[in-house]
């Protein structure tokens, strides 16, 4: 792909699969650089259908809607990992450019062979065991331990599809709890904290990556980011060399976001990875010199990528549900800066917005850049 791909001149069309806010904020970077969005979505009146040249309303999977779409876009994208793959073969069919490519899509869709993904890679992760009954739950209770985590192989995000097992007499429940479907075992991780690597692949094969994030979780949701993370540079040479990795075996153009474990010890464990542009990265758009969605759109536009440093000390903040209405007050806060994604409705738990505060100009201090 890479050796073919002529960069796009500035008026070309981006497609990107999804309506959401990360496909707003793409197609934002994208017509600042001077490209015209268009956005495939089954859903009307959508956050980024808002902010785009145009919108084809269909089902992922609609051969017509595909072809319009291979028609008019130069490169197609996408903004969450749940789009069908058989969406990007088709669009590869009818001649169209896909990135990030089927195989990081299909490996990000089921969680057991992204694990295995990252175990053949030479990455470490958390143990665990393929899940398809509740005997499966019962053998892997014994070699991994009690309790150990339950998620869905497909689907599920923001801590759905996912409970914990107790022990082997909850394994039935457990089991029922999410839906009874094909699922993965996770081994307990014993990590002191969770850090994110936000890290770009362009056409050319240079690997840019942004400072390390230290993130906060609530029920499953990511609640706050910040960055850069105190980290030693053993930490950070080791997250760096995970994404290199990561995006070389997986021929990777764009943004990808890595979440991370980190041990008593300093050792780096994966825990999940997400091709597109990730909601722990929202902090670059204020506090870098390229943001993550500008470094998307450069990456799969086959340009070169945008520098990475960070301007400031960041801290982000997601809005979840009724935060977002306190808008006036917020935006009256110099010291924040306010993102919201238009979405119609308010919905306790949903994404609504982000806020990021900006703090110490950055020194030019390897041991914390």
């Amino acid at each position: 792909m890479s050796q073919t791909f002529a960069p796009l001149a500035p008026g070309s069309v981006i497609g990107v699969l999804g309506g959401g806010q990360l496909g707003r904020m793409l197609a934002l970077a994208a017509a600042r650089l001077g490209f015209d969005v268009v956005v495939l979505t089954p859903e009307t009146d959508t956050p980024a259908s808002r902010v785009a040249w145009r919108t084809i309303v269909a089902d992922y999977t609609d051969p017509s809607a595909l072809a319009e779409l291979a028609e008019l876009a130069a490169v197609v994208t996408y903004e969450f990992e749940n789009v069908p793959v058989a969406a990007v073969e088709a669009l590869i069919a009818h001649g169209g450019d896909v990135a990030p490519g089927a195989l990081a899509l299909a490996t990000a869709q089921d969680r057991v062979k992204e694990k295995s993904f990252f175990r053949a890679s030479g990455v470490p992760t958390v143990d665990f065991a393929a899940v398809d009954s509740v005997a499966d739950i019962v053998e892997g209770l014994s070699r991994l331990g009690a309790p150990a985590l339950l998620k869905t192989r497909r689907e599920g995000y923001d801590g759905k599809g996912q409970t914990w097992v107790a022990d082997a007499a909850d394994a039935e429940a457990a089991f029922a709890r999410i839906g009874s479907k094909p699922a993965i075992l996770e081994a307990r991780a014993a990590f002191r904290r969770e850090l994110s690597v936000i890290a770009a692949r362009g056409r050319d094969g240079v690997v840019a990556a942004y400072p390390l994030s230290e993130n906060h979780h609530r029920d499953g949701v990511l609640r706050t980011s910040r960055a850069p993370a105190q980290a030693s540079h053993t930490t950070r040479a080791e997250a760096l060399r995970i994404a290199e990795r990561t995006l070389e075996r997986l021929d990777y153009v764009g943004v990808a976001g890595i979440e991370l474990f980190e041990g008593e010890d300093g050792r780096l464990l994966v825990n999940e990875f997400a091709p597109r542009v990730h909601n722990s990265g929202h902090w670059t758009l204020d506090a870098c010199q390229v943001d993550q969605f500008e470094q998307h759109v450069r990456a799969v536009a086959g340009w070169p990528l945008g520098p990475t440093d960070m301007l400031a000390t960041a801290e982000m903040e997601n809005l979840l549900g009724d935060a977002a209405l306190d808008w006036a007050a917020l935006a009256a806060d110099p010291s924040a800066r306010l993102w919201l994604y238009g979405k119609r409705d308010v919905a306790p738990g949903r994404k609504m917005g982000h806020l990021t505060r900006l703090g110490s100009p950055m020194r030019r201090d390897p041991e914390i850049a």
